[in-house]
């Protein structure tokens, strides 16, 4: 890839996570994974609790909201959990200012992916929703890879680029995004807007921390 900007390009591969990342989704998607554990009459999980579980696969995050629903039942919580956000997902959005970096970015010739705890009909979903089909080079969901913070999902993108670990970054907003990029061997930029708090993510060592929009805008202008 040419780049032309003025400035070296330290990224070839700029990965994002999607939920709390992206999109607006974190309230939303704690009040559902809330509303469908009430259904079955399970403990309700705070909201630091349900917003941990954010960024996985959605049986992994279900089953540790639920520890004591047994393995067969997960399923069906599954089912709640869709029935309370597919009914809501219209009120979601990008946060205010995504469409601008992302075109910035592809204007310096990164190649843009993303890689989410979101099954592949989800994702698809919502980048129709938010009309941003065609933007992103690459994407990976939970359903068609392992679940994070494994880190198949992060390699295979690095290998259909042809790119170095060392070449890429990865933007998220959960430990689960900075465990996935370290056990890919990648760096990592965190966000603390989304679902985890900032105060976790210091032992992963990300390469900042930015607490806006505009600020992980402003990083990745100078720095990617």
């Amino acid at each position: 890839m040419t780049d032309t900007g003025l400035r070296p390009r330290n990224y070839d591969l700029i990965v994002f996570d999607w939920d709390g990342t992206l999109y607006d989704s974190t309230a939303l998607i704690v009040g559902c994974i809330q509303a469908a554990c009430a259904d079955l009459g399970l403990a309700v999980p705070s909201r630091t609790d349900a917003a941990y579980v954010i960024g996985l696969g959605l049986h992994d995050a279900l089953a540790h909201v639920a520890p004591g629903l047994p393995p067969e039942r997960v399923p069906e919580l599954g089912l709640r959990y869709r029935h309370h956000y597919f009914r809501r997902q219209h009120e979601l959005s990008l946060f205010q200012g995504t469409i601008d970096l992302l075109h910035a970015l592809k204007a310096r010739n990164h190649w843009l992916a993303v890689a989410t705890g979101k099954s592949r009909q989800g994702l698809n979903e919502a980048l129709a929703h938010v009309e941003l089909k065609g933007m992103f080079d690459g994407t990976r969901t939970a359903d068609e890879t392992a679940s994070k913070p494994h880190p198949r999902m992060l390699l295979e993108l690095i290998s259909e680029f042809g790119v170095d670990p060392e070449r890429t970054l990865m933007v998220g907003d959960t430990t689960h995004d900075l465990q996935l990029a370290r056990n890919a061997g990648t760096h990592a930029l965190a966000v603390s807007y989304g679902a985890h708090e900032p105060a976790s993510f210091h032992q992963y060592n990300p390469r900042f921390v930015a607490h806006s929009m505009i600020e992980l805008h402003d990083w990745l202008a100078q720095h990617a």
